[in-house]
């Protein structure tokens, strides 16, 4: 993973740039990286710009030989893979907020964004996001409450380079590990150890429909395991809600 490296020092996205390479034929592993995007993009078409020098941008070109319908448990993978690259590289405590999401002391650092390209059925590439919130200093008054950097939490300058090699080190052991089994058995264990609503009430949204249980952790597939008052438990898939912690962010 990273051995081919494409940098931009500004770019609308890097998500949207890995796509383009890989359609024009660039290899498995091949990363993308920005010093600024003008167009970040997050779930359900969300968009933001970041000042320069601020977040570790990268995306990352896929080629696996899987089912189509297992490549949203890469989002799960790649969540592991940064916070314990985050853990390394900080000495920080940072959990995951399922499916897509890295906290740190209650707060959104990172957010990851998968995205597949078919072709008549088949899987052609995926293209991993991630961005992490490194060097900002400041947000606005509207995030404060819920979004954090590294900077913040550290009080130190954390290298990107340094940081985004380790991410990548960490998803090639993390990656190798899910295509022995082509789910999440591997790393189901640690994964639930940094899986922040773990044994926590949490809200779940969906078109119509809130309701609310207490998380139990993930299955070997991805899905978010939640208890309901009856005693029963609901397997919830990621896209199809949106979990949220009853007090505050997480």
């Amino acid at each position: 993973m990273g051995q081919k490296v494409v940098f931009f020092e500004q770019t609308d996205s890097t998500n949207v740039q890995a796509d383009r390479l890989a359609k024009e034929g660039a290899v498995h592993g091949t990363l993308v990286v920005a010093d600024m995007q003008s167009a970040g993009r997050g779930r359900r078409g969300r968009s933001w710009q970041q000042e320069p020098g601020t977040m570790a941008a990268m995306s990352l070109i896929l080629r696996p030989d899987i089912a189509p319908d297992k490549a949203s448990m890469l989002t799960l993978v790649a969540a592991h893979s940064t916070a314990a690259a985050i853990e390394k590289m900080t000495g920080l405590s940072a959990f995951i907020k399922w499916p897509n999401d890295i906290v740190v002391n209650q707060k959104k650092v990172v957010g990851i964004l998968t995205e597949m390209c078919m072709s008549q059925g088949a899987m052609q590439h995926i293209v991993l996001g991630i961005g992490i919130n490194v060097g900002t200093k400041q947000f606005p008054e509207e995030l404060r409450e819920t979004a954090t950097s590294l900077y913040l939490e550290t009080g130190k300058e954390i290298d990107r380079g340094r940081l985004i090699a380790a991410v990548m080190e960490q998803f090639e052991t993390d990656y190798e590990t899910f295509l022995q089994t082509e789910d999440l058995t591997g790393l189901l264990e640690d994964y639930n150890r940094h899986l922040i609503n773990r044994g926590r009430e949490v809200k779940i949204l969906e078109p119509g429909r809130e309701h609310t249980g207490i998380s139990r952790g993930i299955t070997e597939t991805g899905e978010l395991l939640v208890e309901l008052a009856d005693g029963s438990v609901e397997a919830v898939y990621a896209g199809e809600v949106s979990v949220r912690g009853i007090y505050g962010y997480v």
